[in-house]
């Protein structure tokens, strides 16, 4: 036995035993979830930083028929979607892995990052595509006369923008503090 990692030496795993293919798959289940929740940190972060107080600087109706164009592709582009849920389900499942394989560290760092992803993904669905949904079906900005879904994206929408990227930061920093244990804990 292995006294480092308390594993067999020969298998790599506490107790003896091969590894099964869910074993094997923490390490990359890990760095996809780093990366997915990775990119989608760096598209609100953007947001926050660029795209928002960009069109905040112009007028309403130019501010209304750029956000409905933006809502319109993300919401078109299936690769988005696939990382916007993937994100989710590859921290989960990695956080599953990790706990079944006993390696509580990285098994508590991926959970919380899942809890803090679901967290995004929640604001996400209650407040975020509301409003979107609102100002689409405000229609045409060339013919709208009152603008007041306007106030509600540089203050509700940007707000929690704001808070999806501060938890995205957090689940990704989680992340990485989960691979680091993982590595560790994997014998080399």
């Amino acid at each position: 036995m292995n006294p480092e990692h308390g594993a067999n030496p020969e298998h790599g795993i506490p107790g003896g035993g091969a590894k099964s293919a869910a074993d094997r798959a923490a390490g990359p289940l890990l760095g996809l979830s780093t990366v997915l929740v990775g990119l989608m940190a760096g598209l609100f972060f953007a947001f926050d930083v660029s795209v928002m107080p960009g069109l905040a600087a112009g007028d309403d109706r130019t501010y209304v028929t750029a956000m409905q164009h933006f809502n319109a592709a993300i919401d078109g582009n299936g690769l988005f979607g696939g990382v916007f849920v993937l994100a989710l389900l590859a921290t989960a499942a990695a956080a599953l892995v990790e706990y079944r394989r006993g390696r509580r560290g990285p098994a508590v760092w991926a959970g919380a990052a899942a809890l803090a992803y679901l967290a995004v993904l929640v604001i996400t669905f209650a407040v975020n595509i509301p409003l979107n949904n609102e100002l689409a079906d405000a229609g045409d900005a060339a013919k709208m006369t009152g603008f007041a879904v306007v106030g509600k994206f540089k203050g509700t929408w940007v707000t929690t923008n704001i808070l999806r990227t501060l938890l995205c930061t957090a689940a990704l920093t989680a992340l990485v503090r989960a691979l680091l244990l993982h590595g560790r804990a994997t014998p080399r």
